[in-house]
């Protein structure tokens, strides 16, 4: 029997709406665990068993469903309203359709997801100056696959907030305080992109297509940035991310940020300090804090998608 909207539905019909597993995706597949790029966690839908009828409740289960990852994911679908026990289920217009937008919108990372709050998932900052090499690293860790997945497809962002500590002396806490706070802003890894909401300094490259799902367990670069200011064009802060295994069962992600210094100030000594910096050599502390940007209850999902905690990985200078 041909689809036809007004028709009675068959059982196989809507189990095609509910669980199919390639396109046209069923809503289990982009709503539910998922995989790859689909899957938000929600509580999947039952299927109908082979020549039993389609229950008001049943239908009304998943256009409800529908529903509220459209009001999550800002799509706008087709207005339905509920049936009662005991009328017929006619296919309704467009099901296949929405069901194909929303899979879309989910397969993007969410972009048009509004729900989404912020949560401080730590921070690691130099113990002392430096004039060589910064290196810091830390790791955010989610329950298990599922929830990184939903995390990233939900419009979830691993944001990257650089900057510097203290004041040492000279130029290169301008420097640095540029290059990062400045210049990097917000780094926000997402699902399948990244996005740089600071300017400024020369861009040695930047990886903005890159995000969740392309992220390999060897470190990516994402951003690498290089000091504009006379004399210090070879000072850099690069930012990178990996995944302790592949996106279909990965549950954590690693972010490093390497600050190279191969400028040489003059060190003034006692006597010869009159109006200087004492030690202008010495690059300031590097802080790399790292925020969720997570996607919340508020608009359709069940429950807020989070991590479940973060650690420090390495902490180095010299």
């Amino acid at each position: 029997m041909a689809y036809t909207a007004g028709d009675t539905i068959l059982d196989d019909e809507y189990n095609v709406f509910v669980n199919n597993s390639s396109s046209p995706y069923g809503y289990n597949h982009f709503a539910g665990p998922g995989s790859g790029v689909y899957g938000l966690n929600q509580s999947t839908i039952s299927t109908v068993s082979a020549g039993n009828a389609v229950n008001a409740s049943e239908w009304n289960a998943l256009m409800t469903g529908i529903t509220n990852i459209a009001n999550h994911t800002n799509d706008t679908i087709t207005s339905r309203s509920a049936v009662s026990a005991g009328d017929p289920i006619a296919i309704k217009a467009a099901v296949a359709a929405d069901l194909a937008t929303l899979a879309a919108s989910v397969a993007a990372g969410s972009p048009n997801a509004t729900a989404l709050g912020t949560n401080a998932v730590g921070t690691s900052t130099n113990g002392a100056t430096w004039n060589s090499t910064s290196t810091l690293e830390r790791s955010v860790t989610f329950a298990n696959n599922n929830t990184m997945r939903a995390f990233f497809n939900g419009g979830g962002a691993i944001r990257v907030d650089p900057s510097t500590s203290g004041s040492v002396d000279g130029s290169k806490d301008t420097v640095f305080s540029g290059l990062t706070a400045t210049a990097v802003g917000n780094l926000d890894i997402k699902a399948t992109s990244s996005t740089r909401s600071g300017s400024g300094e020369t861009q040695t490259s930047f990886a903005s297509s890159t995000g969740f799902h392309d992220l390999t367990t060897s470190y990516t670069s994402i951003l690498k940035l290089t000091s504009d200011d006379s004399g210090y064009t070879s000072n850099t802060v690069e930012i990178s991310a990996k995944l302790d295994a592949a996106p279909a069962s990965a549950t954590v992600i690693t972010i490093k940020m390497v600050s190279t210094d191969a400028a040489d100030d003059t060190t003034y000594t006692s006597g010869n300090n009159s109006g200087v910096a004492a030690n202008p050599n010495e690059a300031p502390a590097m802080v790399l804090a790292l925020i969720e940007v997570y996607p919340t209850n508020a608009q359709g999902l069940s429950a807020n998608i989070q991590s479940a905690s973060n650690a420090q990985v390495s902490n180095s200078q010299s």
